[in-house]
């Protein structure tokens, strides 16, 4: 496993406290693969949970709204593999950049008796209109709630 980096190597500003939004996500079985730790594709299958947790959470209405997130851009940096025995997992999110029609997530999983994330990923939506398919401006009260996480920039 020397991919992964050790706790040290963690960027302070990855800790949870670093992160507004936080989403506690149960694990099944299914999760893990036979070296006995959650399986890659997992990994962005939280992600996109605790984001779509949250824009539901503001008021997005995923499923009749004219102007609609579409995924551009995913990645995920493996710190420490996640352990079969996990019941649970902390997802954590913020915002990096908000421009006109594009957003940039980020998202630590987070298991329960470590400090340091486990692994984090990058997330970027570009707004569309859903009839057109054109990038359009993210909607005023959808970003009044994005702004809600956001950190630097």
């Amino acid at each position: 496993m020397s991919n992964f980096q050790s706790p040290r190597e963690v960027n302070v500003n990855s800790r949870r406290a670093h992160f507004p939004h936080q989403l506690q996500i149960a694990t099944r079985w299914s999760d893990f693969d036979m070296l006995r730790h959650l399986n890659n594709v997992q990994y962005y299958r939280f992600f996109e949970t605790v984001i779509l947790h949250y824009l539901t959470s503001i008021g997005a209405d995923l499923l009749r709204d004219p102007i609609i997130p579409f995924a551009v851009e995913t990645s995920c940096n493996f710190k420490h593999p996640i352990p079969a025995d996990t019941v649970a997992i902390e997802a954590a999110l913020r915002i990096t950049r908000l421009g006109n029609s594009s957003v940039q997530y980020e998202i630590g999983l987070f298991e329960k008796q470590r400090i340091p994330p486990s692994a984090l990923g990058k997330f970027v939506h570009v707004y569309i209109d859903r009839t057109t398919e054109k990038p359009t401006a993210i909607p005023p009260a959808l970003r009044s709630g994005l702004e809600k996480i956001r950190v630097g920039e």
